[in-house]
């Protein structure tokens, strides 16, 4: 990488002494500037720029294959960008800055910034062996080295926020696909991120089990929880997200309050994608 470019590579060396970056998010919860990220030869992010400010819903739309879940891997790093800059809560997504150049932080260095983000995938992910208390207290035991009595009040509490104080004892092959889902959500709360990112939570559900879940969801957002939400859910989206992104081939077609956009949307690509999901 050339001095004074501000290129994300992979193949960016370690740098062990760097001091921390100043914050250039000016605020913002997630700030993406410029975020290219490909496979191979093939682009997927062409240049993404967003905003997302603290207690901030915004709900991420559009066909599969767009980009939308790459860029929320990208957020927390499960993917890492070769071009641009990604901020989170003030702090340089997987990178430090020194001299100009920027530097891979170690692995050690990028779990701790993925402790402040939580992150719900299309597929529960839970442990088969444990129990749903079981579950939601593994991190914060193991990862975080907090004191089991403490963890496991915290985590009974929070599986009753999710509707599921019933169901503690409960294996994940005894649960619904709608109970798992809020499993592996007061899991991710366990960990008390200040960002959550949902990956399609609810596409893998039956459709009788989805409105259980949003309806966790819209608890978190009254809550003040600051959310970054890719789905198909327009209902969802209209209700409770505070901003809707539409985007199209790796680029943000479109962007405004989902009022706006889903009523009025100006691009003729998202009108065409809205006509067939409304």
């Amino acid at each position: 990488m050339s001095g004074g470019e501000d290129i994300v590579s992979d193949s960016l060396s370690k740098d062990p002494g760097a001091p921390p970056p100043a914050s250039e998010s000016g605020g913002l919860m997630v700030k993406a500037e410029e975020v290219h990220k490909s496979f191979g030869r093939l682009e997927v992010l062409k240049g993404i720029n967003l905003e997302v400010k603290p207690g901030e819903v915004m709900c991420v739309v559009g066909p599969s294959g767009s980009g939308k879940s790459t860029f929320l891997r990208c957020i927390n790093h499960l993917e890492k960008i070769n071009a641009g800059r990604l901020w989170v809560n003030g702090h340089l997504v997987g990178y430090r800055e020194s001299g100009g150049k920027l530097y891979e932080l170690r692995d050690r260095e990028v779990a701790a910034q993925r402790r402040e983000i939580g992150m719900v995938f299309q597929r529960f992910n839970l442990f088969p062996h444990m129990t749903a208390l079981e579950n939601v207290m593994e991190a914060p035991c193991r990862v975080k080295k907090q004191p089991k009595a403490e963890v496991r009040e915290r985590a009974v509490a929070l599986l009753t926020r999710v509707g599921l104080g019933d169901k503690v004892r409960s294996y994940p092959a005894q649960l619904s696909g709608g109970q798992q889902q809020r499993v592996a959500i007061a899991r991710a709360l366990a960990m008390e991120p200040a960002l959550m990112l949902f990956d399609e939570p609810t596409s893998a559900l039956d459709p009788e089990l989805v409105g259980e879940v949003l309806e966790v969801m819209k608890q978190l957002a009254l809550d003040g929880m600051t959310m970054v939400v890719v789905t198909h859910e327009m209902g969802f989206a209209r209700e409770v997200g505070d901003s809707l992104v539409f985007m199209d081939g790796g680029v943000v077609v479109e962007e405004g309050t989902p009022r706006e956009v889903l009523t009025n949307p100006r691009h003729r690509r998202t009108q065409d994608f809205l006509s067939k999901v409304l």
